[in-house]
């Protein structure tokens, strides 16, 4: 039953003005709705709520992913809009900060204003 469902993702902001800047200008979503409760933008079918906070730590893992079909072209996509995307010191592609997993899978992780870790994935 859940399987067929929409996906709806939560994160933190401080700012709503610079997550919204941020999910609909360089990340390309659709804006949904702002009131007391949240900032709701739309990715495809799925739905970030982002839930204001007077302050908080970002976990130092990934939040939020999204797979693609074709890393490199969503990361050049993503850096011609303003996303910078972590060089990590494993990440053997530094220019575009794409890591490739033993199996081939690819991984290229960036922050949101609030420092939030997100990232584009493409499985093999």
């Amino acid at each position: 039953m859940l399987a067929s469902m929409n996906m709806m993702g939560f994160v933190l902001t401080k700012d709503y003005d610079k997550s919204r800047a941020f999910y609909e200008g360089h990340m390309g979503f659709d804006f949904v709705s702002l009131d007391k409760f949240a900032l709701v933008v739309r990715a495809g079918k799925s739905g970030i709520r982002i839930v204001k906070v007077p302050t908080f730590t970002p976990l130092q893992s990934t939040v939020l992913g999204w797979e693609v079909d074709d890393i490199e072209t969503i990361v050049g996509w993503l850096t011609k809009r303003g996303v910078a995307f972590e060089k990590y010191p494993f990440v053997q592609d530094q220019e575009r900060g794409i890591w490739t997993a033993p199996d081939g899978s690819k991984v290229a992780w960036f922050l949101d204003p609030d420092g939030n870790v997100l990232s584009v994935s493409q499985h093999v």
